[in-house]
């Protein structure tokens, strides 16, 4: 029989509760005994971040700003307003609701020492203040506990705060060896810790009370990167918002930055561009041409003359688009992996807070483009075939919301054989039957040849039947039945996306496939905050703020492995254990000198 014993942890820039997530999910077991991870809050200074918190980590945070006064002024450029104050050890212990936790996660602001950043920009008092938090949450946290120390810290960052943050580091260590612990500092993959889709290099410093946890701190096994497309093959098609939730919405892009992801070769990025041939500003081989069938989707060549313009002159029904060849490219590239496109076997990078298209490999070949339109479901107008199993009976009745259509192999199934009956122009007819509703039901159709065929005398001729009006010309009366086959209600419309206009749309790439960015959902389900068949809720309204918490986030994968081996160690020191037979790499050594120490002292 399994004993249960409680662990706790406590966050230190808390976020969304991506790590605090993770941790609750971890139940290490030892011999007989088997921990379970409780979150006893976190803190933090954005208040949507903590709202995504409280459901994620399923306990409420805290909303304590963490600079010192110097700090808060050199960040924002101002004094703090009224009423603001420092946050003190006491606040830190209030808002892990005053127990001691046994592991602290501190997960600091790191903009100061990402590559994103110039390293001038870094150098900025700005950005020194911001980086300065990770020193003030160790203080915080060695003076919230100096009287009964956590046993385990974790500190993540990104692997650039080695070098740009080194002097902060360097007095971390010292602080942390002043509180009595022994600190390991490593770089890891975090999709490689939680068997992610994404590559995600984090740097990670793990700290062991040397009094209160003698065992080895192993690290986490490493697992295989898997593929972008196991992740998002399992999710509704880009757009269903119905299936998915608002956060699997496809970004408006830029019209110029839709042609330009079409024409970046999967698994590059923007240089693949500098490959294309161009001839005085314009693409030399290649033009836009879409498919759907012969005509459907129609691109002219600029120097053509144009088909007859029809009563719905849309692209989708006909030759009714242009080979434009005054698209012009943006005169400058930045340097990076802007507008990258991943291969969908492959592995996505890591999903940082800004993640456009423009930004970096955040767009994906997608090559189930056939089946999407948006707000559409996979499921929906779906024809089952004949000899196959049909999916889940659900209470929808109609056709549009569900896989409730039969390939119906048997040619005599209607009630009439007449159903459908189309009768030519120059055979008699069948019995005109009684009560037919509809070609369905047994009244008859007639191919006649005389349509759009008028002469002298009839109505079509002079009725203005599938009308196209110019576009600088004024529109007749709109009537009560004012369709395109009814009147002249159809336009001529000149006009075209222009390079910066905003829309959703599908180009059909060289390879095949759809060159699309992520939606935010996907995001989210790359770092492992949903599994791709939830939905995921979090506070606001904006694309932009919900992919900033999100690319903040710590995977929960990888917080989930982390709080296995430190709850594994913690089960060992319970049992008076110092040690466990493991292969995997050790974390913090300098126990291992410890020990050889004191079992010499004891032997003389």
């Amino acid at each position: 029989m399994l004993i249960k014993r409680t662990l706790y942890h406590f966050h230190f820039c808390c976020g969304l509760g991506g790590g605090a997530k993770g941790f609750n999910r971890a139940k290490p077991i030892v011999g007989n005994m088997q921990a379970e991870w409780e979150c006893l809050g976190g803190i933090d200074v954005d208040p949507a971040g903590l709202a995504d918190f409280s459901r994620l980590a399923g306990v409420p945070g805290t909303l304590l700003d963490l600079f010192t006064r110097d700090q808060y002024i050199r960040f924002h450029g101002k004094e703090p307003p009224a009423g603001w104050k420092e946050a003190t050890p006491e606040d830190v212990r209030r808002a892990a609701q005053g127990k001691r936790p046994d592991a602290v996660f501190i997960s600091s602001p790191c903009k100061g020492a990402s590559g994103l950043l110039s390293e001038k920009m870094a150098q900025t008092p700005k950005y020194q203040a911001l980086n300065e938090l990770t020193l003030r949450c160790i203080w915080l946290m060695g003076e919230a506990w100096k009287d009964d120390p956590v046993p385990l810290i974790v500190f993540e960052n990104v692997p650039r705060l080695a070098t740009r943050g080194r002097h902060l580091l360097d007095q971390i260590n010292s602080l942390l060896g002043h509180f009595g612990y022994a600190v390991a500092e490593t770089t890891h993959d975090c999709g490689e810790l939680g068997g992610l889709a994404q590559s995600r290099k984090r740097f990670l410093l793990v700290a062991r009370h040397v009094e209160k946890v003698p065992p080895f701190l192993y690290e986490p096994e490493k697992k295989s990167l898997r593929a972008v497309g196991d992740i998002l093959g399992r999710m509704p098609l880009p757009g269903d918002i119905e299936a998915a939730g608002p956060m699997h919405r496809v970004p408006s892009l830029q019209w110029q930055t839709w042609v330009r992801l079409a024409l970046v070769r999967a698994g590059s990025d923007w240089r693949s561009l500098n490959e294309l041939a161009i001839e005085d500003g314009h693409l030399r081989d290649l033009i836009i041409v879409p498919e759907y069938r012969s005509g459907y989707l129609g691109v002219h060549g600029w120097d053509d003359t144009s088909g007859t313009i029809a009563g719905r002159s849309s692209p989708t029904n006909g030759a009714f688009s242009v080979a434009d060849p005054r698209y012009r490219q943006a005169a400058n590239w930045n340097h990076g992996q802007q507008f990258g496109v991943i291969r969908w076997d492959d592995s996505s990078p890591t999903i940082p807070g800004q993640t456009m298209p423009g930004q970096g490999t955040f767009s994906v070949a997608d090559p189930r483009y056939q089946n999407w339109h948006p707000g559409a479901s996979s499921r929906k107008l779906h024809v089952g075939k004949w000899d196959g199993h049909t999916g889940t009976v659900t209470g929808s009745q109609q056709v549009a919301s569900g896989a409730l259509s039969i390939a119906d192999p048997r040619p005599n199934w209607n009630r009439h054989s007449g159903n459908y009956r189309v009768v030519p122009f120059d055979k008699p007819a069948g019995t005109i039957i009684a009560g037919g509703k509809g070609v369905q039901g047994g009244q008859q159709s007639v191919a006649d040849p005389r349509i759009l065929h008028r002469g002298k005398g009839d109505n079509y001729l002079t009725g203005g039947h599938y009308g196209v009006i110019p576009f600088d010309q004024n529109c007749g009366a709109i009537a009560a039945s004012s369709r395109y086959d009814s009147g002249r209600y159809s336009v001529a419309d000149p006009r075209i996306p222009a390079a910066n206009d905003r829309l959703t749309c599908i180009i059909r790439s060289i390879d095949g496939t759809w060159h699309r960015p992520f939606t935010t959902l996907e995001k989210a389900a790359l770092q492992s905050l949903v599994e791709p068949e939830e939905q995921l809720i979090l506070d606001g309204l904006s694309d932009k703020d919900w992919s900033e918490r999100i690319g903040n986030a710590v995977p929960p994968a990888a917080a989930e492995a982390i709080a296995h081996v430190m709850g594994t160690t913690l089960l060992l020191a319970a049992q008076g254990e110092t040690f466990m037979l493991n292969n995997m790499p050790i974390w913090v050594r300098q126990v291992a000198v410890g020990l050889s120490v004191a079992q010499q002292e004891s032997a003389q």
